[in-house]
């Protein structure tokens, strides 16, 4: 118990210390944020090895908390590690920025082993406040950084009512001790509970109609900020709420997990469409961030043991492979200065180790084998095709949704990989890779996109999601092992071949597309086949109405107030008689009222 709370103390204290440290003290800052992330981290993998389960009145640490304590930990390293360079070319506030790093980091694990409900709302809330100020470490973010604020701040307000709901029914705080059934006795309060804790979960996770603060964010926010919040941290959180209340707190109706369902699967779709066509590439990215929420929303929702494993799997897989292409688009930032895939190209040759780990998170992210992208959706796959087997009848338009997203996927990312790394760039680059503490994080996230893609049930599924749920049953035949080594020798044979068939001679001509040349000065950048998309009639109208913000939900709303606001204004003229027959009027209803009921 008292690891638990050192692990939160650690970068909360730390966090104070360099909240009040002179500006200038900046190498003092870089090592304290290191050091004491580090020891936390530490202290996580002691607590993950060596501690049975602990359940008191405040804190809940079992095998579904702990594993999430690990990898909140674990990208944690990875963001300070990454952001010791970066940061100086973002901001001067260097020790504000590391000093709400720690306090998320303090938060999360708060928030992930609390089992008192109002302990878990107030690190909860507090992690609203943190998202906040991080995005403003850019001074021009304070529009992108309110609407993150609102739309997580309401949803946590709705997620306080479901707390007090659940207290009215159960007279209990302790999320150990609440088991409520939606399938049999009263249950619009129980209902209505399970719904505000699912719009916490959403907005924060990014799921749809809560996602619209994050492809905002994305472009006014420190790369490092994206690559930890919207990307992996928030994902943890999210989904380990969702997880928690449906496998935990609630027994879920077939109303609930349709509408799981129906939400995982608009959101895979939606999303990916809007990422085909952006040209920036954080706004790709984000939107990317937002559309494999819908897997994991989709795995949960299934209510099956290996759809539930495929969706928190894929929680954690899209943590990795998804901080690893924001970490790369920093890296991509910070040598071109620049995030239009237009303006780029040919980075490859200049930066051929965060290529490579561009190639690897883009394979991952869109499901192709042996990546750990891969074993995750046919997980979740495999638990639609279960529920399928168990007499659901719309399993197979869930299954064409989820596979039909992985697909478009992979056309994002072939666009992502030709128009940043391998396509004619519109400039001769002069730079090298970027610095080893960048490249770091890069790497080791590389690696575990292979390795928990090759060893997937011998270590991530074995070590954190089978002891988090239970026994799964996997049908069908994969063998990761021999499937990665059947496509090395694969990819040998063809070598050899190409190898053979040119050692003769070698012939080299000019850049040309179906049989044509292109001119010299003429330039074909990966974006522009993927806009032929808006010739499609009804997805240009649906484009159209996405970019006067038709859905999202904050500014329809923020619309809708205004509208009534500028209404009221009308009332106040300045006027004393309007304003004296304005009270004689509510004098009037109040009197109607009051003899009405008596």
């Amino acid at each position: 118990m008292n690891l638990i709370l050192l692990t939160i103390a650690i970068p909360l204290i730390a966090g104070f210390l360099i909240f009040i440290l002179p500006k200038k003290f900046t190498n003092i800052t870089k090592f304290l944020s290191t050091i004491s992330i580090l020891i936390s981290f530490i202290i996580n993998i002691i607590l993950f090895i060596n501690t049975e389960k602990i359940v008191n009145n405040y804190f809940m640490f079992d095998n579904l908390s702990k594993f999430i304590l690990l990898f909140i930990g674990l990208f944690a390293v990875f963001v300070i590690i990454y952001s010791l360079k970066y940061i100086e070319s973002v901001t001067e506030n260097i020790n504000m920025y590391f000093s709400y790093i720690l306090f998320t980091v303090s938060a999360s694990y708060g928030a992930a082993l609390a089992n008192n409900l109002i302990l878990l709302s107030v690190f909860w809330g507090f992690l609203g406040f943190t998202l906040y100020m991080l995005i403003n470490t850019n001074d021009n973010a304070t529009a992108e950084s309110s609407k993150a604020f609102i739309i997580i701040g309401a949803t946590d307000s709705l997620m306080i009512i479901g707390i007090g709901i659940l207290y009215y029914i159960t007279s209990s705080l302790n999320i150990s001790s609440i088991n409520i059934s939606l399938k049999q006795g009263p249950i619009f309060l129980p209902t209505i509970a399970f719904l505000t804790f699912v719009a916490a979960a959403f907005a924060k996770a990014g799921a749809m109609p809560f996602h619209t603060w994050i492809p905002d964010m994305s472009e006014k926010a420190p790369i490092p900020v994206t690559a930890f919040l919207p990307a992996s941290l928030d994902k943890l959180l999210g989904i380990y709420l969702l997880a928690r209340i449906s496998i935990s707190v609630f027994e879920l109706n077939s109303s609930m997990t349709f509408i799981l369902l129906l939400f995982g699967s608009i959101t895979i779709i939606a999303a990916v469409f809007m990422a085909l066509v952006q040209h920036d590439l954080r706004k790709l990215l984000s939107y990317h961030a937002i559309s494999q929420v819908g897997y994991m929303v989709l795995g949960i929702g299934t209510g099956n043991p290996v759809g539930i494993a495929g969706g928190l799997f894929h929680m954690l897989n899209h943590s990795i492979y998804k901080s690893n292409l924001f970490l790369i688009s920093g890296s991509v930032k910070y040598r071109t200065n620049t995030m239009n895939m237009d303006k780029l190209g040919g980075l490859a040759k200049y930066m051929p180790i965060t290529f490579i780990g561009a190639v690897i998170a883009s394979l991952s992210i869109s499901g192709v084998p042996p990546f750990n992208g891969f074993v995750s959706k046919w997980m979740v796959y495999q638990g639609l095709i279960d529920m399928g087997k168990a007499g659901s009848k719309l399993w197979i338009l869930w299954l064409v949704a989820a596979m039909f997203g992985s697909a478009l996927t992979l056309a994002s990312f072939m666009k992502v990989i030709y128009s940043v790394f391998l396509g004619r760039s519109e400039k001769k680059w002069s730079f090298g890779d970027v610095n080893w503490t960048m490249l770091l994080p890069i790497i080791f996230l590389s690696i575990l996109c292979v390795g928990f893609g090759v060893f997937a049930f011998a270590v991530p599924l074995k070590l954190f999601i089978i002891p988090a749920l239970g026994e799964i049953g996997l049908f069908g035949l994969w063998n990761s092992q021999m499937a990665t080594l059947l496509m090395l020798v694969g990819i040998a044979l063809g070598f050899l071949i190409y190898l053979i068939g040119n050692m003769k001679n070698v012939r080299e001509s000019d850049i040309f597309i179906g049989g044509e040349e292109i001119p010299s000065n003429k330039r074909v950048t990966g974006t522009e086949f993927y806009d032929s998309i808006r010739d499609i009639s009804i997805l240009d109208k649906i484009y159209k109405m996405a970019e006067k913000k038709y859905f999202d939900l904050y500014e329809m709303l923020k619309k809708f107030t205004f509208a009534i606001t500028n209404r009221l204004r009308l009332i106040h003229s300045g006027k004393l008689v309007a304003y004296i027959l304005w009270i004689f009027f509510g004098m009037a209803v109040l009197f109607i009222l009051l003899n009405i009921r008596g």
